[in-house]
């Protein structure tokens, strides 16, 4: 058996190349981007009228000028107009270009204009005011975007703006959810006293979903033969499979065995934590197999604790570290690595744990009461209120 530490560390060095897929840039949201984004041109690409007013020379208004007659307006999407007398001044839209011989823009909200002509209400103005300047936000050619962020709809907001209609995202990897479990039935069937609905192979391919990822699921009966068949057959098709059940110590446990005679190499099987103690993972040269307890919340648990994490790196994506303050004393004997189901508030940036345990890795009802799960170390048995702790969210 290993740490919760080591058992990432193994998982996180077989991170895989998924590959490119080239996307509009409309589907790209939520994606890891693969390719830089530059400017295409100064941004923004012209001395921009900021608030709608009115443009005049600044060097006027030093001289004591107040009273600008309007020579023109200069609407966003127009050509650029010319200030043709110094004394005077250009109405402006926000957005539009500045015009030529004009070096500051006034509000509307600063001015009186009668007859054509506007006074300025205010007793000081700066040169330059109100004008977001050529190439302030980014120059020509310039890095916009860096390979492995996750695209948000800013960045869409940005692709788009240099001219980009699609844009290279990894790819994901081709996903298989197997269930195994003779007391498993289909969703739409009801249940008899001994049997149970299938849930973690949902709850998998919804978690996969979210971040992008499409997975086929399968179901299996406790029936060696049966699986040794399936097991082949996906192996054929998908590179990252993902089981629920069948991988502990009982009778009808088949998993391991099955998988490490087809060729997946055993990294490990089982972990010095609570929930998810049996956890299984192995690789092949065209592989990645988790193979998770059957428990529904040890089912969860590992899918944000572990796969998630691996999936985010094998995109080139960045994992993000959370962490979160237990706000509650809290107690856990056996020296084991204990997830915690936590309640989060969010306070000034801060976010703050509240313990609500549950039933045990059978509890799967009490998902829809917490956020997440905090990390608590197996050196420790006793935690305090005010400790901080690595937290893993599966709701926002």
């Amino acid at each position: 058996m290993i740490s919760v530490s080591e058992a990432s560390s193994i998982i996180l060095s077989h991170s895989i190349e998924t590959g490119l897929q080239e996307i509009s840039i409309q589907e790209s949201c939520g994606r890891i981007l693969r390719e830089e984004v530059q400017a295409d041109r100064d941004f923004p690409p012209f001395d921009r009228v900021a608030m709608d007013g009115i443009a005049i020379d600044s060097e006027v208004w030093k001289k004591g000028t107040r009273q600008f007659p309007i020579e023109s307006i200069q609407a966003a999407g127009q050509q650029q107009v010319r200030l043709n007398k110094s004394d005077s001044c250009v109405e402006v839209m926000t957005g539009a270009m500045l015009p030529v011989g004009t070096d500051t823009v006034i509000r509307y909200e600063d001015l009186e204009i009668k007859a054509q002509v506007a006074t300025v209400l205010i007793n000081e103005i700066l040169k330059g005011d109100n004008i977001h300047r050529q190439s302030q936000d980014a120059k020509r050619n310039e890095v916009l975007l860096a390979p492995g962020i996750k695209i948000s709809p800013a960045e869409v907001a940005l692709m788009a703006s240099v001219g980009m209609k699609k844009v290279s995202v990894s790819s994901f990897p081709k996903t298989a959810i197997i269930s195994s479990g003779d007391e498993l039935i289909p969703v739409d069937l009801i249940p008899l006293p001994y049997q149970i609905r299938r849930s973690n192979s949902y709850a998998l391919q919804a978690a996969l979903l979210e971040v992008g990822c499409v997975a086929d699921q399968f179901h299996i009966p406790d029936q060696p033969e049966i699986l040794e068949t399936e097991v082949r057959k996906i192996l054929e098709h998908y590179q990252l499979i993902i089981f629920s059940g069948g991988v502990s110590k009982g009778k009808f446990d088949f998993v391991p065995q099955t998988l490490e005679r087809n060729g997946i190499q055993k990294r490990f099987h089982q972990v010095s934590q609570k929930p998810g103690k049996p956890l299984w993972f192995g690789t092949s040269s065209k592989h990645v197999v988790f193979a998770l307890p059957g428990n529904p919340v040890s089912t969860y648990m590992c899918f944000y604790r572990y796969i998630k994490p691996w999936l985010v790196k094998s995109l080139g994506g960045q994992i993000e570290r959370k962490t979160a303050v237990l706000i509650k004393d809290f107690s856990f004997k056996p020296t084991l690595t204990y997830f915690l189901q936590v309640n989060i508030q969010n306070e000034k940036g801060q976010l703050l744990a509240t313990p609500k345990a549950g039933g045990g890795s059978g509890d799967f009802a009490n998902l829809k009461d917490v956020h997440g799960f905090i990390e608590l170390p197996a050196e420790e048995s006793e935690f305090k209120a005010g400790q901080v702790f690595d937290y893993y969210p599966f709701r926002t």
